[in-house]
């Protein structure tokens, strides 16, 4: 195991790596709770959807780790999967088993431009400090859907957005989940988040905000209302309006997953001068696993920005993605427990995961305007537009043109203007 891991070249051990994969399963294994809740209110099956989403974090963490040896672990991505539901469900009208047909269709391309390492050329011409924008600006749009979610946030017809109604007992929950939430993990607990979500819905039990759960074993729940669902709408998306919707899945899969990917690595120090090794193995992992999603009946699956609290405790190579999937194999027996599960619970969750994902602003060069800017445009774009493809867009359109203002077209690759001529035609048509 040692040797096919090769821990000596990357200074870690057995236990190292056990407790970094422990760490990072603890950091993300909310996204049990979250995805069920989150594409349930599009209409799907929770308990399909947690045994999918269990499923789906198993293969894909395990192809990770035994095909490209990182220290990364896979599952349904929450900037997606409310991109999913609140976008394209909720938003635009379309049936949840069609738009799970989008998603198919969308890890196939996926999977294709990543084999011919299409993927990995557009990632190399992305300049750094928008692949950081990205990165935070997904952040951002995460955590302004927690504080939607909890009532912290809501609409209003004059400021279009204001302060909640903090009397509201679920409300209040929720602020408390995310202060002991906060304190957990500034104390130095592993899994913070995770515990975090225990306490939060221990209190809200107590004081009778959630009804007691009926059990805690149970048998896994039922795939099928969910498994093949995909495959057997396939002639739904052969229209105009969804390769729209398998457009926006591809690319903001594509730019949400390769952020991630970026900075896990560079906080691993795996990458170097902008290069990422073994990068073609890890892309074919992460795309394999949003197929294999889609077909198990759950929105796009990716590496997730939680990875990085595996790493900080000392995770280095792709055994301790072996034992997030052995612990997500064991959390299968635990479904009864998402009756506990609700908004208020996972909220805070969601606004800490953002502020993780978000810290990557700190890499963008500021000091340049002519990147400054389009960093700034992809990041609030984002939770403004309530859309992570549009915030990438617009990001990738004003680039090359400000570049081109000032005459440095020369620093411009060719594939940015590519996707420049892309984004402009996407925007022309949803207009």
């Amino acid at each position: 195991m040692e040797r096919f891991f090769n821990f000596s070249a990357y200074g870690t051990s057995f236990k190292t790596e056990f407790i970094g994969g422990l760490t990072t399963f603890l950091s993300m294994c909310y996204i049990l709770v979250a995805n069920p809740l989150i594409l349930g209110q599009a209409g799907m099956d929770s308990g399909a959807v947690f045994t999918a989403t269990a499923l789906a974090a198993i293969i894909g963490t395990l192809t990770m780790g035994l095909f490209a040896n990182y220290p990364l672990a896979l599952a349904p991505s929450l900037g997606l999967n409310s991109f999913f539901t609140y976008s394209v469900v909720i938003g635009m009208g379309v049936p949840w088993e069609t738009a799970l047909a989008g998603v198919l269709v969308s890890g196939l391309l996926f999977l294709g431009i990543t084999a011919f390492k299409i993927r990995e050329k557009i990632i190399d011409a992305i300049p750094e400090s928008l692949k950081y924008a990205i990165a935070s600006g997904i952040g951002f749009f995460v955590a302004f859907i927690g504080l939607k979610n909890s009532g912290i946030i809501v609409s209003s017809p004059a400021t279009f957005v204001a302060l909640g109604n903090l009397h509201d007992p679920s409300t209040l929950l929720a602020i408390f989940g995310f202060i002991i939430s906060v304190i957990l993990i500034l104390r130095g607990f592993q899994g913070g988040i995770f515990y975090g979500m225990v306490i939060t819905t221990v209190i809200g039990i107590a004081v009778g905000i959630i009804e007691k759960p009926t059990a805690i074993v149970g048998s896994i729940p039922s795939l099928q209302p969910t498994l093949g669902v995909a495959i057997s709408h396939l002639n739904s998306v052969l229209n105009v309006e969804m390769l729209v919707v398998v457009f926006t899945f591809l690319f903001v899969s594509f730019f949400d997953a390769s952020g991630t990917l970026i900075a896990v690595a560079n906080q691993a120090g795996i990458m170097k001068n902008n290069k990422i090794p073994r990068v073609s193995q890890a892309l074919v992992a992460d795309a394999s696993a949003s197929v294999v999603g889609s077909l198990l009946g759950t929105s796009t699956v990716t590496a997730l920005i939680e990875s990085s609290a595996g790493i900080a405790a000392g995770a280095r190579t792709g055994f301790s993605s072996l034992v997030v999937a052995g612990f997500f194999f064991l959390a299968l027996f635990f479904s009864p427990l998402l009756s506990v599960i609700t908004a208020p619970v996972t909220a805070p969750a969601l606004i800490i995961v953002g502020a993780m994902m978000a810290s990557q602003i700190q890499k963008i060069n500021w000091q340049q305007l002519h990147m400054a800017i389009p960093a700034f445009v992809t990041i609030i774009m984002m939770p403004l537009t309530f859309s992570v493809a549009t915030g990438i867009a617009l990001g990738f359109i004003i680039y090359p043109i400000i570049m081109l203002a000032l005459k440095k077209q020369r620093e411009i690759h060719p594939i940015m203007y590519g996707l420049m001529i892309v984004f402009i035609v996407y925007f022309a048509y949803i207009s």
